[in-house]
């Protein structure tokens, strides 16, 4: 198994781009029906050449589970290695923004408003768990926040805006543990815990792919869990004081297990993946899909195959989304109900901008960007 993964990543290392067009190219009669109904199109761009995988030489070999997609020609990478790269032309060269003495840090989530302001987590146990901000494209940096709670660490970042924004760490003393910021990421405080439910035993957030805190609009944001008995999805209405919990069909009942990656398209419709994330691993039933805010969750007719990470709507549509995980790329046309392998390659987050600028980063350097088939 391990060795046929190995096979078809080298085989999708160029551009798999054949199968991904082939698939979204069955996309075109939903879309069609979509248009008669007066729904939200793709540009005609888009609904005329099918899009598939452009790798970007990155320059190293950091794995980049964080991923900010400003548009089709700038975004930002955050990884190992406390690595911060950024590009302004499409991916053609990345600049090397990270922060100074940063190099023992591990980054996995990164915000970003437009080219020069940007917000960059740290995960880990104790003081290994920081945000940094910069307002210059990274020529100079901030440490925002520096975690003092020996118990706490943080995991996923979300903004609602270029001012309010949020971060989940897992549980201390029973509960989830969130900090907020509302001067664009320049102070931070922790949230009282009041409005929290309690979390299960062993239950956590994945720092896979900064997606285990998402949000949309102004005051709706949702965070997903793992290891515990049950895979839950937790929604707040009110940027982070009170909170309810909704059970996840996706499989949990180990510390390896359960959902990973969140997108929502309003504040009714999202979809959510995840899985198990140990190489080899089944993962049956890996995603689900909610048309009422997360209050309850549905599994997929025809679920992503095998462990998913990260997962985004392709913009300005109802029904399109992609999701990635170390073994390739699912799309589905019909709102995450069913899904279909596009693409081997290995990424662990998807972003995708307003002008359809979507990007998927990942191990050993990786970084891609959607492009039209020639």
């Amino acid at each position: 198994m391990r060795l046929k993964g190995k096979l078809r990543r080298a085989a999708a290392a160029g551009l798999c781009g054949a199968a991904l067009a082939a698939a979204l190219g069955t996309g075109q009669a939903q879309a069609d029906g979509q248009k008669r109904a007066g729904q939200a199109q793709p540009s005609a761009r888009w609904e005329s050449a099918a899009p598939g995988w452009s790798l970007k030489d990155s320059g190293t070999d950091a794995r980049f589970r964080g991923l900010d997609a400003v548009s089709r020609s700038t975004a930002w990478v955050a990884g190992s290695g406390g690595t911060v790269l950024r590009t302004r032309d499409g991916g053609r060269h990345w600049n090397d923004v990270s922060p100074p003495g940063a190099a023992g840090l591990e980054f996995r989530d990164v915000e970003a408003f437009g080219a020069r302001r940007a917000v960059v987590l740290a995960i880990g146990p104790g003081e290994e768990s920081r945000v940094f901000r910069t307002a210059d494209g990274g020529a100079t940096w901030a440490e925002t926040f520096r975690n003092d709670t020996p118990e706490a660490f943080y995991n996923c970042l979300t903004f609602f805006d270029a001012r309010h924004g949020l971060a989940v760490s897992d549980p201390v003393n029973g509960k989830f543990r969130i900090l907020s910021t509302g001067d664009g990421g320049r102070s931070w405080r922790v949230l009282p815990d009041r409005g929290m439910p309690p979390a299960q035993e062993g239950e956590a957030n994945f720092a896979a792919s900064g997606q285990c805190l998402v949000s949309s609009g102004p005051r709706d944001v949702w965070m997903a869990t793992g290891g515990a008995g049950t895979a839950r999805v937790l929604h707040s209405a009110d940027r982070g004081h009170t909170w309810r919990a909704a059970e996840a069909p996706i499989p949990a009942g180990a510390g390896e297990r359960g959902v990973f990656g969140l997108a929502f398209r309003d504040a009714r419709h999202g979809v959510a993946v995840g899985g198990d994330f140990r190489p080899g691993e089944q993962s049956p039933d890996a995603s689900a899909v909610t048309g009422d805010g997360g209050r309850t969750w549905t599994d997929s007719a025809r679920p992503v195959p095998e462990y998913r990470s990260g997962v985004a709507w392709l913009p300005h549509t109802r029904r399109i989304a992609l999701a990635v995980g170390p073994t390739g790329t699912d799309v589905t046309f019909d709102g995450g109900r069913n899904w279909r392998t596009v693409d081997a390659g290995s990424y662990d987050t998807v972003d995708c901008a307003d002008d359809f600028g979507c990007w998927a980063s990942g191990e050993d350097g990786r970084i891609a960007r959607l492009e039209p088939s020639r």
